[in-house]
């Protein structure tokens, strides 16, 4: 059963107020560093595999050893979340589509609304990291500071290709970078028994390996794959190191 805290973890709170500052900080952005975006994008990719990878699915796993619930119901939870994620962005333009050079994807408010809804998703993910543990808390919270990056570039993005005025792109950046600080504060006054953070943690942990597989490295196959190789390589070198001293 759900249980309800009084207390916050102020951490979580803090880490999500970063969030939002560099999800503004990728809308601003977009308009000077065009040429480097595919770094970015790449580097991005390789924090987030090897966190998914690396943290969030062996802690998964731990979890739902404990809780008695079999591995093949949670690998099949991770590829159903895949899959459901594949389905959301085709139809809904939901994560990352620079769209920069091209044309013909949905723009507009419907993509930028499910990028804000994906960002809420960021910050539950964020908030049940905590609950497991601090340690994969704050490994969760860096991969969503990189990741909300290039999310506040494709939110801008998404509105200005799709017609609508910059006053509006600002404002729908805006709430992309609000909503993960509305998950972490509905996770600090709700805990979840462990047999659900099992389940969730797959979710989340196959939301992390499709942003970084399907979301973002697509993004870069028009660019050197020496730079993207390396870049991607960075990305994992420092999850890795952060995982080693933590």
């Amino acid at each position: 059963m759900i249980k309800l805290v009084s207390e916050m973890n102020p951490t979580a709170i803090i880490l999500a107020l970063i969030t939002f500052l560099s999800t503004l900080l990728g809308g601003f952005i977009i308009l000077k560093f065009k040429k480097r975006l595919s770094i970015i994008f790449a580097f991005s990719a390789g924090s987030f595999l090897t966190v998914a990878l690396m943290e969030i699915l062996p802690e998964c796993l731990e979890i739902a050893n404990k809780s008695g619930i079999p591995v093949k119901h949670i690998m099949a939870c991770v590829v159903l979340s895949f899959l459901f994620f594949l389905l959301l962005e085709k139809y809904f333009s939901a994560h990352p589509v620079t769209g920069i050079a091209s044309e013909g994807h949905v723009m507009g408010p419907i993509g930028a609304g499910s990028l804000i809804l994906l960002s809420f998703l960021d910050g539950l993910t964020m908030g049940i990291a905590f609950q497991v543990g601090f340690h994969i808390g704050i490994l969760v919270a860096l991969s969503i500071i990189i990741h909300d990056l290039p999310d506040g570039i494709n939110t801008v993005v998404l509105m200005l290709k799709g017609g609508q005025s910059e006053k509006k792109a600002l404002f729908f950046l805006f709430m992309d970078g609000l909503t993960p600080l509305l998950g972490v504060l509905l996770t600090s006054v709700i805990i979840f028994p462990q047999n659900s953070l099992a389940i969730l943690l797959a979710v989340f942990a196959s939301e992390f390996i499709y942003v970084g597989a399907a979301g973002l490295l697509p993004e870069t196959q028009e660019h050197s794959i020496l730079k993207i190789a390396v870049a991607a390589t960075v990305g994992f070198l420092f999850i890795f190191t952060i995982t080693t001293f933590l």
